[in-house]
Order: C-alpha cells, then sequence, then structure tokens
C-alpha cells in the first residue's frame, strides 16, 4: 500500500507540474498580443521608412499573421546573432526575420515550415574576378556574426585558405562593402545589392551561389500548439497566394511553384 501511494503521490505531482507549465500559444491568445523577433537592418526583409516605422517583407509577414490571429505586435528588433537566444530566453514569442533552417539551428529552436526563401551568395564589386571558392583564397570575406554564413564558410575557412571577418549586424556588413572596409561578403543577393545602391559609383554583384535555403519562423522548441498553429498559417497563405504576393513585392519575384502547391 505503501508503494501505491508513493506512486499515486508521485503521479499527482507529474501531472501537476505539467499543468503549471504555461502553454505558449494560450499565453498569447489571452495577451491579445505576440511579441515577434525581427531585424528591421536587413532590406527588403525588415527596414525602417521615411516615418521611422518597420517595413520590408518580413515586416509585412508578421503583420499578415498577426492580423488574421486578431493580435497586436509587440516588436523585439534584433540581429543575426540574437533571434534565436530571444525566444529561448522567452524575451519574443516567434522570430519572423530571415531564418534560413538548418541541421544546427533545429538542434536548439523549432521550426514552422517554409514560407519564403534566400539565396546565400559571394558577393564583390563587378570589376572583382572571382567566379569560384578557389578565387577566394588570400582574401577576407565578410559575414554578419551568427548567420548561416558566418557557420558555413568559418568551417571552410581553413581549408579554402580565406579568413573570416564578421560585423555584429547587417547594417555595418552592407557599410563595410560600401566604404570600401570590405572587399568580399557572403550574404543574401538583396544584402549584395544594397552595398550597390550605398555607393552606385562601385556596383556590387553577386558572384556565385552558395546554397539556397528555407526561410521559417522560429520559436522555442516544446511548443506543439504554437507550430501546429503556425504551420496551419503558412500553409494557408501559401495556398491563397498572399505570402508570394509580399516575396515579389520586395524581391521583385513569386515565390517557387513548389511551395505554393
Amino acid at each position: 500500500m505503501t508503494l501505491f501511494r508513493t506512486a499515486l503521490v508521485a503521479t499527482c505531482l507529474t501531472v501537476a507540474a505539467m499543468a503549471a507549465h504555461a502553454d505558449l500559444l494560450d499565453d498569447i491568445m489571452k495577451a491579445k498580443k505576440i511579441r515577434i523577433s525581427t531585424d528591421f537592418a536587413i532590406p527588403p526583409a525588415g527596414m525602417m521608412d521615411s516615418n521611422m516605422q518597420p517595413t520590408g517583407s518580413d515586416v509585412e509577414t508578421a503583420k499578415l499573421l498577426a492580423k488574421d490571429w486578431g493580435l497586436e505586435i509587440e516588436w523585439v528588433p534584433t540581429t543575426g546573432a540574437t533571434r534565436i537566444p530571444n525566444v529561448n530566453t522567452g524575451k519574443a514569442d516567434i522570430i519572423v526575420s530571415t531564418l534560413s533552417v538548418t541541421p544546427e539551428r533545429a538542434k536548439v529552436i523549432d521550426f514552422s515550415k517554409p514560407y519564403a526563401v534566400l539565396q546565400s551568395v559571394v558577393g564583390a564589386p563587378k570589376s572583382a574576378a572571382i567566379k569560384d571558392w578557389a578565387d577566394l583564397k588570400g582574401k577576407s570575406v565578410t559575414v554578419t556574426r551568427g548567420t548561416t554564413q558566418d557557420t558555413e564558410l568559418s568551417g571552410m575557412a581553413n581549408e579554402k585558405g580565406f579568413k573570416v571577418v564578421r560585423y555584429d549586424d547587417d547594417a555595418t556588413m552592407v557599410t563595410a562593402g560600401a566604404t570600401g572596409q570590405a572587399d568580399v561578403v557572403a550574404t543574401s543577393v538583396a544584402l549584395v545589392n544594397a552595398i550597390s545602391s550605398k555607393n552606385p559609383a562601385k556596383p556590387w554583384e553577386p558572384k556565385f551561389v552558395i546554397r539556397n535555403f528555407d526561410l521559417a519562423i522560429g520559436t522555442k522548441q516544446g511548443e506543439p500548439r504554437l507550430q501546429a498553429k503556425l504551420n496551419e498559417w503558412v500553409a494557408a497563405n501559401l495556398k491563397n497566394g498572399k505570402l508570394s504576393d509580399i516575396y515579389k513585392k520586395y524581391y521583385g519575384v513569386a515565390l517557387p511553384a513548389s511551395m505554393t502547391k
């Protein structure tokens, strides 16, 4: 009987502990507010307009989600390096910020279904004779700290014979390219174009593709109801074309047909 009572008490304590664990989706819906971690220094995904209001493809995506769920947005400004810590420390509920799906990140956060794509490239001035990895030998390649480019290039720098230089955010990296502090960058096509826009006298271009990444909404692990609701929302807005319209507005092309079927 003693063993039975001990087991019963242990079971009750376990159930109580589970009940005490807050469900993040419930918390969001009760608060009628969702805290979204977004970088406002990575055009065209996130930026500030002339009135200093957030705009961009990720901003519009986040606003559409909040509208569909009947929620107010609390923006949590971020950089590439702080996106994941923001959700894992409870500072933000979700990440909508050009978050590429990678095996390394999947170990520490959960992802929704992909809602967009990102082409990762090596970029440099048009005058630079760079066409593949071999042409980077002896050069410094600039990345933004904490990005997929940082992770991938750091793992191959010794083998390929180049040095990785890191900046803490995309805006600083873009400025470095435009002012000549950086000669080669590894980033998105959009940010290579942003470098050219800041210094039209010295235009830049993508030199070669590193890889294509799916972009997804990030959440802390252990929130299956939130993840399921995000997946439903992404699927519905891929099907109705709204996510593709947002992407085309800012990137000039529609999402791949394979995503919208």
